[in-house]
């Protein structure tokens, strides 16, 4: 096998490990508790993903041994392709037509980006770049994990910034990885820790970004943008410090330009597929919910069937009507606590007997704000009112 085509081999393999490793993170991110949306340590599928994310890693720089920049670097985006159909094959995932036209359109566009990047000699950075570079992407990530905390309540959108801030630090990692690489001598020197330890920070910081961003947001968004950004921030980089430039000249910037137009488009689609999801799984939750509501006790008449009427005529039902007293203490608007509610009386049938007389139950407390109104009796006897 010549070199050349086991460089495609290992390319492939490794965005088949990445694609793996992505659907594990989606699958531990869709059962994981909130408290854990960013390092599920106690979780064993995690560090699996771990592990093939690792692989894919190590892969891909095996395969930059044995190939060119220009054909390994855009086999990387294969990653969105292939996870759909893994996604559908493993866990019964499947996706939408829009969904696979915004992958396509993103694994296209970055394809043509990546493959039109130029090589150039190898360059490293001093140390007022490699602070500044530090810094903007320290504000770049927090910032953007400031954003996705005050849009949590859109779970599409808040995928998407949290996938952004992974991509710019795994991309920012891969440039510091570079500059390690161009000043290596044989050993590790005092002037190297600094980078290690940026490369180690931004490293993590990419993967619990990336885990984060899995939550609630599905698969094909938050993996293409990832695999969208990474790249692109390396490459930005190399043209602005590290003195790279597009092939072609002017044809190839503009090609450059629509290349990313393209998986910009790809990635819009993504995002909107998801927001439209979850737009329809709201407006389905609605009518359940409102079917949900208790309802009014059952009326039940002898020799009828039972009936399920709403709280508020139930409750009207179940009022009796007022009598003239009862009318009269309500028009004077008398407080509450000096009314006596009249007997109801209860259902009766011809073998109990005549129905005795009913008395009303009359409050004669004080009233304040307005006159002392006795209720007359229905009694027999008379009675003296004394006010």
């Amino acid at each position: 096998m010549s070199a050349l085509a086991l460089s495609v081999l290992l390319s492939f393999v490794s965005a088949v490990a990445y694609a793996g490793g992505a659907i594990v993170q989606e699958q531990v991110a869709a059962s994981s508790p909130g408290d854990q949306q960013y390092a599920p340590l106690r979780r064993p599928g995690w560090w699996a993903a771990v592990a093939l994310n690792g692989l894919g890693g190590l892969l891909h720089v095996v395969a930059l041994a044995y190939g060119p920049l220009s054909l390994v670097q855009p086999l990387g985006a294969l990653t969105i392709v292939f996870a759909l159909p893994m996604a559908a094959l493993f866990v019964g995932r499947r996706a939408g037509a829009t969904a696979w036209r915004g992958a396509i359109m993103a694994t296209v566009g970055l394809a043509g980006l990546l493959s039109l990047v130029g090589a150039s000699d190898a360059q490293s950075l001093d140390t007022a770049q490699r602070v500044a570079a530090a810094l903007v992407t320290a504000v770049a990530v927090v910032a953007l994990m400031i954003a996705a905390r005050a849009v949590h309540r859109h779970p599409a959108v808040r995928s998407i910034l949290l996938a952004t801030a992974s991509g710019i630090a795994f991309g920012m990692s891969s440039v510091f990885t570079k500059t390690v690489a161009v000043d290596w001598t044989g050993g590790v020197s005092a002037a190297d820790l600094p980078s290690l330890a940026a490369i180690g920070v931004l490293a993590t910081a990419g993967m619990l970004l990336s885990q984060a961003s899995y939550r609630g947001a599905g698969l094909a968004a938050p993996l293409a943008t990832l695999t969208v950004v990474n790249p692109v921030v390396a490459a930005a980089v190399g043209i602005t410090m590290f003195g790279e430039t597009f092939r072609y000249g002017t044809t190839g910037t503009a090609l450059a330009l629509s290349c990313g137009v393209v998986a910009a488009g790809g990635l819009i689609l993504l995002t909107t597929e998801r927001l439209a999801r979850e737009q329809q799984r709201t407006a389905a939750a609605r009518p359940a919910r409102a079917e949900s509501l208790p309802s009014g006790p059952a009326v039940v008449v002898p020799g009828s069937v039972p009936e399920t009427v709403p709280a508020a005529r139930s409750v009207a039902a179940a009022e009796p009507e007022a009598g003239p007293a009862e009318r009269l203490l309500a028009a004077l608007g008398l407080p509450e606590d000096v009314r006596g509610p009249l007997p109801v009386p209860s259902p009766r049938t011809p073998l109990d007997g005549p129905e005795p007389a009913l008395v009303p139950l009359v409050s004669y407390g004080p009233f304040y704000g307005g006159p002392c109104v006795p209720v007359p009796a229905v009694d027999r006897h008379r009675m003296r009112v004394k006010s």
